[in-house]
């Protein structure tokens, strides 16, 4: 598990979940991959404890 941040919506579903499908159909998929690869890098840099921020919808 790790923290949502700001700017994060993009590449997760409600529940948390990584999108791996492009936001649009224009959306080169290997493009996407390599975005959605480098943002989950980004949630292992900057882990912490386990804790979970979520959004009451």
């Amino acid at each position: 598990m790790s923290i949502l941040r700001p700017g994060d919506e993009k590449f997760h579903y409600s529940d948390g979940s990584h999108k791996w499908i492009p936001p649009g159909p224009d959306y080169d998929q290997e493009v996407w991959d390599e975005q959605v690869r480098q943002h989950k890098q980004c949630h292992l840099g900057h882990e912490h404890p386990k804790v979970r921020i979520q959004r009451l919808v």
